[in-house]
Parts: C-alpha cells; sequence; structure tokens
C-alpha cells in the first residue's frame, strides 16, 4: 500500500537524512518511502571496507541508523516537528557483507507524537541476511 508521505516527512526523509554528508558520502539512496516503511540502498565500494572486500561494520551500522531514522521521520505529519535523534541502536551482525550492494528495510513497529521504535534487516544483493536492528528515535517537537 503506498500513502503520500506528508510534505516535513518528505523533506525529513529526502533533504535531511539522504541529502546528509556522510549518507551522500557513503552513497546511500532512498529506494522507497511510505509511511512507518523505508527502503535504503547502498551500493558496494572499495572505500567502504575492513579488509579484503567485508563492508566495515561501522558503514553498516551507518545504514541502520539512517533508515530507522527515515522510517521515524516517515511519520511526521505535525508542523512543530524540528528535528530527531537516534536513542537507542541494538544492532545484530548476522553475516558478513562480502563484495555486496546492501539494502536496508526499515519498519516502524512502535509510534508516538515523541518517539518511534524501528525494526531494520540489512540484507546483501543475493538476498542474504546481513544484519537485524531496532532503532529508537526522539522526535523533537517544539
Amino acid at each position: 500500500m503506498t500513502t503520500t508521505l506528508h510534505p516535513i516527512a518528505d523533506m525529513f526523509i529526502h533533504q535531511v537524512l539522504a541529502n546528509s554528508p556522510i549518507a551522500k558520502h557513503l552513497g546511500i539512496t532512498v529506494e522507497a518511502a511510505d509511511i512507518d516503511h523505508v527502503v535504503l540502498a547502498l551500493p558496494y565500494d572499495d572505500s567502504l571496507v575492513t579488509v579484503g572486500n567485508t563492508v566495515h561494520g561501522g558503514v553498516i551500522a551507518t545504514l541502520i541508523d539512517v533508515a530507522g531514522a527515515s522510517a521515524s521521520g516517515s511519520g511526521i505529519a505535525d508542523d512543530a516537528t524540528t528535528g530527531g535523534a537516534t536513542t537507542v541502536l541494538n544492532i545484530n551482525y548476522v553475516t558478513a557483507a562480502n563484495g555486496t550492494d546492501l539494502t536496508a528495510t526499515a519498519d516502524v513497529i512502535h509510534r508516538t507524537r515523541r518517539q518511534t521504535i524501528t525494526d531494520v534487516v540489512v540484507r546483501g544483493a543475493a538476498g542474504e541476511l546481513v544484519a537485524t536492528a531496532t532503532v529508537t528515535s526522539r522526535i523533537f517537537v517544539g
């Protein structure tokens, strides 16, 4: 089901998060954005590795953080919202991401006016599970 994001939510996802210096540096892009559901992509690049062709865990953590924040922002419909921040980031690395593009799918499982809890799943290009995470986000309301 596709729903229209509130203009503030759309701006928060596309102009603030996906357009942030770190997201641009890593190459993170928004593949899909719906209320409480966001999909981000991260293309493999040799500059993102730890050793050999294994994508650094910190890069994966950043992808997860941006995905969680984007999903949190996707439900914003209040002109008084001024931003947000990750308050808890819990990651389970399942397998190494060796030389593969990554996709992060983020789904909000709980939302209040000032907080969200989001499940994030990261997969490689062949569909292999790379990591799972839970992201708790604080929403700042003026």
